[in-house]
């Protein structure tokens, strides 16, 4: 089956072919670290990382590259206002970042180079360029890049046109041969963190150090450049005309961007004051429930934040990691039995029938452009359909039939946990640990304790026992708005399980 993926610059899917056969070189731009991450963060970070888990899972050899920004503006300001250097600060928030991608299941790429290491390849870029004749030079020790020698500049946003509008809102530096014209290069002032260059002191600009990270980690042409929608312009776009200046064969065969994660209809960023950050997030929601939701819709679509989501995320996981758990209890006592078997039994048609189609189903829907939503639904609920109406028939099974059903169980699992592994949703926990954990976040989120609702299930048992239905009742349904079920299980204690709340409005976005 043939990878297909949307690119930017084409506007259209465009079947996979890389330019090394079996390798993949894949950049993606990282962070300004002078902050917490909030989660637009980790919908631009978590799509990008499936991508690199499925091409690994198709057998590809994959040189991953996210870099930090770690020399900026934003980065001096804080360190100022904190007391702190700039890159001691950078360095400290890049940590943080390294964390919060941890916790969201987020795999290490294989570098993440810092702006402040390669200081030495963007000067010699820049070099490159000037001497090319696409980058000129002022009086002052500024450096800009001349759009006018870019043939092809604007192609990757479609902003042909947009350096005409250029000095309307902000004032064009009249040292610029075409308002549209961007730095290379800026001088700065004598208490800014700097470093020496053939134009005097200063530091590069924002744009130039994708474009020489990119070039000297894979090559000047790669394969794969992904961000936010929000770089195409101007970021991506001064980019790709940087190392196309730099370089006679430089450019990347497929840009792709994951759409805004937005709050109350606005993209959601740290200059609008409207951010959630992810350690917030994470206090309250299992940080699974939380990747669930951030690829819970098509990569490219953008992505409405609330609360009801994430409980939806909860309890669906919730649903697939306890489907699980039942299936590993019902197998421990016939593991020895099936050992013995040695793969004798055959699994059953029926199963053959949703092992065959979990995977080619899976393979489909990721071929199509990473499309992950919805991938717990059809072939992949009914392997979780089939688990549940099996399991409680393996003990009166005759020994044979059994064998064929135990093996059948167990290659739809291996299938199950694939996708899991794919997406990015499982860890190196037991089922029973994550469950355990996500209870954990439920029950915070009720702002109860063990003991609290130990004691509000031990009221109603007391109730019922006493006939006080209503008040048993009322407990019950004080508990679902909470996002609490229980459930009188036959036989046995009553036990609860996270669901979602009664009365979530779904429209929140607390």
């Amino acid at each position: 089956m043939e990878l297909k993926l949307y690119s930017t610059y084409t506007q259209q899917k465009e079947v996979f072919r890389p330019i090394n056969p079996g390798k993949v070189g894949l950049y993606v731009c990282g962070i300004t670290a002078y902050d917490f991450s909030h989660i637009g963060h980790g919908r631009a970070a978590v799509p990008f990382d499936v991508l690199y888990r499925f091409l690994m899972y198709l057998g590809y050899e994959v040189t991953y590259v996210r870099n930090f920004t770690d020399v900026d503006n934003k980065i001096i300001e804080r360190a100022k206002k904190n007391g702190e250097k700039p890159l001691e600060l950078s360095n400290r928030f890049c940590h943080e970042y390294l964390a919060d991608m941890g916790a969201l299941q987020c795999l290490l790429p294989t570098h993440q180079p810092r702006v402040s290491d390669h200081m030495d390849h963007i000067i010699n870029m820049i070099q490159k360029i000037i001497e090319n004749g696409c980058g000129y030079a002022v009086e002052g020790g500024d450096v800009f890049f001349s759009v006018d020698k870019s043939p092809n500049y604007g192609k990757l946003s479609g902003q042909l046109l947009e350096h005409t509008q250029a000095g309307k809102r902000v004032a064009v530096d009249s040292r610029k041969r075409n308002p549209a014209d961007f730095a290379l290069w800026k001088a700065v002032k004598p208490d800014e963190p700097s470093r020496e260059s053939p134009w005097g002191r200063g530091r590069p600009g924002w744009h130039i150090e994708c474009s020489a990270m990119s070039a000297h980690y894979l090559s000047p042409r790669f394969d794969i450049h992904g961000g936010g929608a929000d770089l195409i312009f101007p970021h991506h776009e001064n980019e790709l005309a940087q190392t196309c200046a730099a370089c006679e064969h430089g450019g990347v065969n497929y840009w792709m961007h994951n759409g805004h994660l937005t709050i109350n209809n606005e993209k959601m960023a740290k200059s609008k004051d409207n951010f959630k950050p992810i350690r917030e997030i994470t206090e309250r929601y299992h940080p699974l429930a939380l990747r669930h939701f951030l690829i819970s819709v098509h990569y490219r679509s953008p992505l409405s934040f609330s609360a009801s989501k994430l409980d939806s995320s909860s309890e669906l996981l919730y649903y697939v990691y306890q489907t699980l758990q039942d299936l590993f209890d019902a197998l421990l006592p016939y593991r020895e039995a099936m050992s013995e078997d040695g793969g004798k039994a055959e699994p059953t048609s029926e199963a053959k029938e949703i092992i065959i189609k979990l995977k080619s189903e899976f393979d489909a829907k990721m071929s199509d452009d990473l499309n992950t939503a919805h991938i717990f639904t059809g072939e992949y609920d009914r392997a979780l359909k089939f688990i549940n109406s099996s399991i409680g028939k393996l003990e009166n099974m005759q020994e044979k039939e059994r064998m064929s059903l135990l093996v059948s169980l167990v290659e739809i699992e291996r299938g199950a946990r694939k996708v899991l592994e794919v997406l990015g949703l499982l860890t190196t926990l037991s089922y029973s640990e994550i469950l355990k954990e996500m209870k954990q976040k439920t029950l915070s989120r009720a702002g109860l304790s063990e003991q609290d609702l130990s004691q509000l299930i031990q009221e109603r048992i007391m109730a019922r026992k006493n006939k006080e239905f209503e008040k048993s009742d009322v407990i019950r349904a004080q508990l679902a708005v909470k996002g609490i079920a229980l459930m009188d299980v036959v036989g046995k204690e009553t036990v609860w399980r996270p669901c979602l709340p009664s009365s979530h409005a779904t429209n929140s976005s607390d």
